[in-house]
């Protein structure tokens, strides 16, 4: 048990550390197996361009290399995934949500000249996107000789997953091929949210146009030191704070949670994360190297649905519950709603029967004036 908590936290620090440096993803992903005792693990995300990528555990990457240059369009697991709607549900899945598990399945070419020949066989995967036109998913690769995840695995990556989607909500734009050729401060410059870097006695090292932009109106900088303007949001900000530099096992581990912020001058909206550093996690070259935590500043814009992650933590729902109640208590139809979410339009309607009876309501309109009271106008 000790040895598990150990891979856990080891995970989850990796997890974290990749938010300024994406390319420590494969170590992270490696860690990440580690919690199972497993061949590997994969991220991969496709924009709703149609451009796609593939980060993999160092263990994986001959793996991954056959997977673009010949097996990626054969990937019946995959387009299953797609199809049904498990990387937008939120909830872990594996091979039998998917099956069933039959002689076609196990010898498909796929599985019987692809996964066999790397040692692979079973996954256990979960939807991490921070971005509703990116779809990522976190993939954890076991082989055949093994049985397939069990509950308790998939709870397991359901909690890592979670992370993984907080810590993305930085790299995954740095991720992006318009910034891959940028310094890492240049980029930052460019991604649309306020960064700020924080050294471990909680003092600013830096802060990107945006965050610079918001002193004054939701942060103040007192004694070099960050602070929310507004006192409805300082408490839970300071704790947070304070929980993530001090960086123990309980609260690195603990559920992450969102804080909403509003500006009392212009009654703009903001969700704040806060993403732990570890030292050493970054090179002496980075000129971050100082940081122990990065402080996300993201602006909930009234035109458009709220960020179903806020809506799933505030209301209790699963991710896949959330991103219907965004879109369809924003105004989207049912059936559109599904058409973006890339679900059958019965789905859709199936998910919303759920979201109606856990919050107690029985309309659209309920739903709306819902998010728009807990969500839209903050705290």
């Amino acid at each position: 048990m000790a040895l598990a908590a150990d891979r856990l936290l080891a995970a989850v620090e990796a997890i974290y550390d990749t938010a300024a440096s994406p390319s420590l993803w494969p170590s992270a992903l490696g860690k990440i197996a580690d919690c199972f005792d497993d061949a590997g693990a994969i991220l991969q995300w496709r924009r709703d361009d149609g451009a796609f990528g593939a980060i993999a555990s160092e263990s994986l990457a001959a793996a991954l290399a056959d997977y673009g240059t010949r097996w990626a369009q054969q990937d019946f697991k995959a387009e299953r995934c797609v199809s049904s709607g498990l990387y937008v549900s939120g909830e872990p899945f594996t091979d039998r949500h998917i099956g069933p598990i039959d002689d076609a399945y196990l010898n498909h070419p796929f599985s019987r000249e692809f996964l066999a020949k790397h040692g692979l066989g079973w996954f256990g995967s979960i939807g991490v996107s921070p971005d509703p036109r990116i779809l990522v998913a976190l993939s954890v690769q076991r082989g055949f000789a093994k049985p397939q995840f069990s509950e308790a695995e998939l709870e397991l990556i359901g909690t890592l997953g979670r992370h993984a989607e907080k810590s993305l909500r930085l790299s995954i734009r740095l991720l992006d091929t318009e910034l891959a050729n940028l310094g890492l401060g240049d980029a930052l410059a460019r991604i649309g949210i306020g960064v700020f870097a924080l050294d471990s006695s909680a003092r600013v090292l830096f802060a990107n146009p945006i965050g610079e932009s918001l002193y004054g109106e939701v942060f103040d900088l007192v004694n070099d030191r960050l602070r929310v303007r507004m006192a409805a949001g300082r408490a839970p900000f300071e704790t947070a704070m304070t929980q993530t530099l001090r960086a123990e096992a309980r609260d690195l581990l603990a559920e992450p949670r969102p804080i909403l912020v509003e500006a009392g001058a212009t009654g703009r909206r903001f969700v704040i994360y806060l993403l732990p550093i570890t030292a050493g996690a970054l090179s002496d070259s980075h000129f971050l190297t100082r940081t122990r935590a990065i402080v996300l500043a993201i602006e909930l814009k009234s035109a458009e649905p709220p960020d179903p992650a806020i809506v799933r933590d505030i209301l209790g729902l699963t991710l896949g519950e959330a991103r219907i109640a965004s879109l369809v208590g924003s105004g989207v139809p049912p059936r559109q709603a599904a058409g973006r979410l890339g679900i059958a339009e019965e789905t859709a309607r199936n998910v919303l029967k759920r979201v109606f009876q856990k919050l107690g309501i029985s309309r659209q309109s309920e739903l709306a004036a819902l998010l728009g009271r807990l969500v839209l106008r903050g705290p």
